[in-house]
């Protein structure tokens, strides 16, 4: 509910500003044009790329090492504070795992800064103040959103919450039945299924990236867990604050030294994932599950690159054209418009900075069709890697980049975001214009040469999951073939 009222907020206050400007670059042209549209096709009409150059935010250093970065914004009474904390998954001990966010949930619904759960919630519903904390697997993230006349209050309880959660021990006990639950439930959907076995056999089980929670995990969690957790990965000089809104920078800054002045600062994880292993047998790799579903969900992919790799953009783009652009993909018009073998049809890049990324394509289609799926999305993967992309389908994706770029920014906290998040990951705070840049200057060529050395048909983890005996003979010809059995849940 949050992210709702924040992002409808954004759009609102943000969907005139972006209107104004994309009117200011193109009335000029429609004006440039309007004396030879008698004479002229207007679909051969071309306008400029729209160009935006986003507000600067600033960023301050507390004396205990916080990082704040602060862009104000007084068309509404609201201050909206993020915090980004180098804590995450990647620290649960293996016998442990869920730890972290545990951990992170109970921050926020645990009680904390001398109030008890019930307190905090009481008083954040007086002032409609709205707090969120969780951890995720890099890192752990928390937000306030506040009318700006209750930002002292509502900052109060928001530092306390991550300062001094209480982990009240009848909170702890209902978090780890809701988290078993959830575990219980974790093989009822198809589609979540061949993701995580995709994601296992690229990384393996015990990789930090693919490692997933059971119930003996969290039930060998306690509350001393919890707490030694907590101080041993949640610092000042580990965390990154975002504030945006109707506020003064000074007062600001004066009233976060007030609030987080005295924390003292700690030793603060480093945030190291190892790569894992290549698939080096040759030829693909090919698993699948049984299970009772109407479609066969297929996963067809290998490790890749990082986001901070040169080849980042051409591989991106490349991806973009097989499959990442949806309508107007390859993938799209072969499997779905001409041959209609799937409704939902494409391919990810999913890159990082701190772990390999994956390039995967996807598809759910009818069990008589899984085989030509496959056949169609190697096809393809061998057309990106040995033809030049055409002309149109290079200016196309160009454009699409280029002119999707400012709704990167659309929003101070939009904005705000991005800069905290970059830091966080050691990039400069220019990197998506430099990627932009980059887009612009691509050529056919560099594609070409990036499919090539990236899409690797002998590397593939093809993952079925589909009902009926006929599956394993449809998948048998594309690799060494083997069954994933399910362990139950209980």
């Amino acid at each position: 509910m949050k992210n709702v009222k924040r992002e409808t907020r954004n759009v609102k206050r943000w969907s005139v500003v972006l209107c104004a400007m994309v009117m200011a670059v193109a009335l000029p042209a429609l004006t440039a044009c309007a004396g030879n549209l008698a004479l002229g096709d207007p679909r051969q009409m071309t306008f400029k790329p729209v160009e935006f150059t986003p507000p600067e935010p600033d960023r301050v250093v507390l004396e205990n090492g916080i990082i704040v970065y602060l862009l104000e914004d007084h068309e509404l009474p609201l201050v909206s504070i993020t915090a980004t904390m180098k804590t995450g998954g990647w620290l649960d001990p293996a016998d442990k795992v869920g730890l972290a966010s545990l951990t992170g949930s109970l921050m926020r619904t645990g009680g904390g800064g001398g109030l008890s759960a019930e307190r905090v919630d009481e008083e954040l519903e007086q002032f409609a103040g709205d707090v969120g904390i969780s951890i995720g697997r890099q890192s752990g993230s928390a937000s306030l959103d506040v009318l700006s006349k209750d930002l002292k209050r509502g900052l109060q309880i928001f530092s306390g919450l991550i300062r001094t959660p209480a982990f009240e021990p009848a909170r702890v006990e209902l978090a780890k039945l809701q988290s078993i639950e959830g575990i219980r439930r974790r093989q009822d959907n198809p589609g979540s299924i061949v993701s995580r076995e995709f994601v296992k056999l690229l990384y393996g089980a015990e990789h930090p990236t693919a490692r997933e929670s059971s119930v003996e995990s969290i039930a060998r969690i306690t509350r001393e867990d919890l707490v030694s957790f907590h101080r041993k990965t949640i610092q000042p000089n580990g965390m990154m604050l975002g504030v945006t809104g109707d506020f003064d920078k000074s007062a600001m800054v004066a009233l976060l030294r007030e609030t987080f002045g005295d924390w003292k600062p700690g030793e603060v994880p480093v945030l190291t994932i190892a790569d894992a292993p290549q698939n080096q047998t040759g030829k693909p790799i090919v698993r699948f599950v049984n299970k009772d579903t109407s479609q066969t969900h297929l996963r067809v992919g290998h490790l890749s690159i990082k986001e901070s790799d040169p080849d980042y953009v051409s591989l991106a783009i490349a991806n973009d054209i097989l499959g990442g652009s949806s309508f107007r993909s390859r993938l799209f018009n072969d499997v779905r418009t001409k041959r209609g073998l799937a409704y939902s049809v494409g391919s990810r890049l999913n890159t990082g900075v701190h772990d390999q990324g994956v390039w995967l394509m996807r598809a759910e289609t009818k069990l008589p069709s899984t085989q030509e799926v496959i056949a169609r999305f190697i096809a393809n993967m061998e057309r990106m890697r040995t033809e030049l992309v055409t002309d149109s389908e290079l200016a196309e994706a160009k454009e699409a980049y280029v002119n999707s770029f400012v709704f990167s920014f659309a929003s101070s906290s939009a904005i705000v975001g991005r800069l905290v998040e970059l830091e966080y990951d050691g990039l400069p705070p220019d990197f998506l214009q430099q990627l932009r840049t980059r887009v612009v200057a691509l050529t056919k060529e560099e594609i070409l040469a990036a499919a090539k050395k990236h899409f690797n048909p002998e590397r593939l983890t093809i993952v079925a999951v589909g009902a009926g005996e006929a599956l394993p003979k449809l998948l048998g010809g594309f690799g060494n073939l083997q069954e994933i059995k399910l362990a139950p849940e209980h």
